[in-house]
């Protein structure tokens, strides 16, 4: 006597095989995204003791934002997320900004360095030596934390010659959510540069690739990442309260939808805070 098939089981067994094309779909936008990275930091390995610091920094921030740029166009594409990063873009060739942002996943850098070709990131010095990103990183002049001193020197003089920075205050990924405490850093670097900061908010729907989500593991589809614009902060004599007012000001807003602030999303720049 055969047994007969619920239909939990029937709906189990079309859900999982509706979801392997999505997932191979997936982990193929991932391996483009590793391929480019690769083939690039192969071709910066090669330019870097050759080109002159200013063009090949020019050159390696370029590059970078548009593969960064292409994938998310991929991504978009092919149902796989949808991307609302646009309210970045007035301020992509605005010299001597900081801006600063929650970290929920793994490709929040990738998000904001692809809208803004001047900016570079202050990275893990453990990525530095990566093979997908170091020689790239360092076309490019990115910063390691390695040595806070050196990362203020750098990061202060790359503001002053017209860069701009992406930071994440919480330096790792989101652990304790809304926010991980702010490590010291980023209103030193603007005191110091007197650069102002800009504030940015990551929100999504997905657990993807956030702290404890292998990569391995498919989320449901599509991926939704809007980004919109707070307040910008102007540097002050007191880091130090700037930097509890910054923190304190993330947390009030983080549980604000990007629906909720549409309209600071469709100003060339944000309020400022002094």
């Amino acid at each position: 006597m055969t047994t007969p098939i619920r239909p939990s089981m029937m709906s189990r067994v079309l859900r999982i095989l509706t979801a392997i094309p999505l997932a191979l779909m997936l982990y193929a936008l991932l391996l483009f995204l590793g391929l480019i990275s690769l083939v690039w930091n192969f071709v910066a390995m090669l330019l870097y003791p050759v080109m002159p610091e200013a063009p090949a920094r020019t050159l390696g921030r370029m590059t970078i934002a548009f593969a960064y740029r292409m994938f998310w166009w991929l991504a978009s594409v092919t149902g796989m997320m949808r991307i609302d990063a646009a309210c970045l873009d007035p301020m992509r060739n605005e010299p001597g900004v900081i801006f600063v942002a929650n970290h929920p996943t793994m490709l929040d850098a990738l998000l904001l360095v692809a809208r803004l070709p001047r900016s570079a990131c202050i990275m893990k010095a453990d990525l530095m030596g990566n093979i997908f990103l170091g020689a790239g990183a360092r076309l490019a002049r990115y910063i390691s934390n390695r040595s806070a001193r050196m990362m203020v020197r750098l990061a202060v003089n790359d503001l002053r010659s017209g860069g701009q920075l992406v930071i994440f205050p919480e330096g790792t990924r989101t652990v304790t959510p809304p926010l991980n405490p702010f490590r010291p850093g980023v209103t030193l670097i603007a005191k110091l540069a007197q650069a102002p900061i800009q504030t940015v908010f990551i929100d999504t729907d997905s657990p993807y690739l956030g702290k404890g989500w292998p990569l391995w593991r498919v989320p449901p589809l599509p991926i939704v990442f809007t980004l919109r614009l707070g307040q910008r902060f102007s540097p002050t004599q007191d880091s130090d309260i700037l930097q509890a007012d910054l923190e304190q000001y993330f947390r009030q807003n983080m549980e604000q939808r990007a629906t909720d602030a549409s309209k600071e999303c469709q100003t060339p720049r944000a309020p400022t805070l002094s």
